[in-house]
């Protein structure tokens, strides 16, 4: 597949993304919709950051003025609650603020971030609290934070200079990497629950773990060289994870939604984090390059799930926590923003995949 290709097949997935609705008519228990592109929640700020990666990549102007065109119609109608998930979308913002140096957005992300650093729920421990829209999940910390809201407070530190604003996600990230670690297969579990000290079953689910895969990669660009421990540490966690990640790969290069669970369905948007996650770690120099063949079985595996019009196929709709593996293997799928948007990520990097991918 040449590089031009990839660019054509990007922008047929982001134009799929910018105009997706609820087609297939799934019942949304999020109070504010994780379907449509429009609304301000994480879905869809992790279409965001998956468009603002292609814009930094290409240069490509009409990303750009989406971006800046989504921002402005939110912020227009009004933010929502600040909760970890309604975080998300500012990771994106910082960025177009440095694009267009439109004061307005920083002030947002100054606003949010001190209500992160100061006033966010915690559990023990100073862990940030899992509260969402509509759920305060006390005591509860889940894996998705670090993608979620850890990621946003990082890129704020390095871009403000706010060495406490680094501190506090690095806290976030060592809490959460302690507390979820599944000790016996080195995948995450999906949540801690302090008040009861379970791991809700130690749930081992494939689009939670994503969220490490995924976000890691970009907070070690975010990291300084002043934590070389700091990175060594993650990067060892990583590759305990990928270890396992290889290991339960199916045949067609997909994960199962229940990573370990080899009778629950495969999905998509866990797959195209996985893949761009072992592929950026190998292209940095951070995991051994063996890993690189489980990356393109992964990446090859989205490739084919892309439909004629852009529409990442196989996709779970948003997942609760829960102690049941029942209540995983049931939910439904459906087109999402994160699935596309997780393809947009990985096909970033496999346009740096130079020796495979050419012009």
């Amino acid at each position: 597949m040449k590089r031009n290709d990839l660019l054509s097949l990007f922008e047929k997935v982001s134009y799929r993304m910018q105009n997706l609705e609820n087609e297939t008519g799934v019942s949304e228990v999020c109070p504010i919709s994780i379907i449509d592109m429009g609304t301000w929640e994480w879905a869809q700020g992790v279409g965001l950051y998956g468009m603002q990666k292609y814009y930094a990549e290409t240069k490509n102007q009409n990303v750009l003025d989406f971006l800046t065109g989504w921002f402005e119609s939110n912020i227009q109608k009004g933010l929502p609650e600040k909760n970890i998930n309604t975080v998300c979308p500012l990771l994106t913002l910082t960025y177009v603020y440095e694009y267009t140096q439109d004061k307005r957005y920083l002030d947002i992300c100054k606003e949010w971030a001190e209500w992160v650093l100061h006033d966010m729920p915690r559990t023990e421990e100073m862990g940030l609290q899992h509260i969402v829209s509509g759920v305060e999940n006390d005591g509860q910390i889940w894996i998705d934070t670090l993608f979620m809201t850890v990621l946003f407070m990082a890129r704020m530190g390095k871009l403000l200079g706010r060495q406490d604003y680094v501190a506090e996600s690095i806290r976030q990230f060592l809490l959460h990497v302690k507390y979820l670690t599944n000790k016996k297969t080195g995948l995450f579990n999906h949540g801690f629950d302090f008040n009861g000290r379970h791991s809700f079953g130690e749930i081992q689910w494939a689009r939670g773990n994503s969220w490490y895969t995924s976000g890691v990669v970009d907070y070690l660009d975010l990291l300084g060289e002043e934590h070389q421990g700091v990175k060594g540490f993650l990067v060892d966690t990583l590759l305990a994870q990928i270890k396992a990640l290889e290991h339960y790969q199916h045949e067609n290069g997909m994960w199962h939604t229940l990573i370990i669970d080899r009778e629950s369905y495969v999905e998509a948007s866990a797959t195209a984090g996985f893949a761009y996650g072992i592929l950026k770690a190998v292209r940095m120099g951070y995991i051994p390059d063996k890993y690189r063949e489980c990356g393109m079985k992964g990446l090859n595996a989205i490739l084919e799930r892309i439909s004629e019009d852009g529409t990442v196929t196989e996709v779970s709709y948003g997942t609760a926590i829960s102690d049941s593996l029942e209540d995983y293997r049931v939910v439904p799928i459906c087109p999402m923003t994160y699935g596309q948007a997780l393809t947009l990520l990985l096909l970033t990097e496999a346009l740096k995949l130079e020796d495979l991918y050419g012009n």
